[in-house]
């Protein structure tokens, strides 16, 4: 025999102000890790806004959590393996060499060819400022 809307016990639905879910959301996400945006300088700013706009994010992620390219999250003052298995630190000299040269010194695991940037120098600075503030993520 089918059941009718009144047939079933259905909790009451209540009303929550707008206001309240947002905060709540907001909350949850944060508490989660929702946003891995850290805490950047004006100059760490502006190499994350560089990274996003000039293709850098494309494949590092948007974010600095990687994706096709390693993740810039953790990788200042990391060791390396290359795919030759030399390692190196990544460092301001190597992750500069990464972006005006990025054959030179292919990372182990990475198959995919990455384009030269076509960075000025204190474009690449700024870049180098927000990878040196990204943190490793959790």
């Amino acid at each position: 025999m089918p059941t009718t809307a009144t047939d079933v016990n259905v909790p009451a639905v209540r009303s929550v102000p707008l206001g309240a879910l947002s905060i709540a959301l907001l909350l949850l996400a944060s508490a989660c890790g929702g946003s891995s945006r850290a805490e950047l300088s004006p100059e760490g700013e502006r190499g994350r806004r560089i990274a996003n706009t000039s293709g850098c994010a494309s494949c590092h992620g948007s974010d600095g959590t990687g994706g096709v390219g390693p993740q810039f999250t953790g990788l200042y003052g990391s060791e390396v393996r290359l795919s030759d298995g030399s390692t190196v630190v990544a460092d301001d000299a190597y992750l500069r060499r990464s972006i005006t040269d990025p054959e030179a010194e292919r990372v182990e695991g990475y198959t995919v060819t990455m384009p030269v940037s076509g960075l000025e120098d204190d474009e690449i600075e700024a870049v180098l400022a927000y990878i040196r503030e990204l943190e490793a993520t959790p």
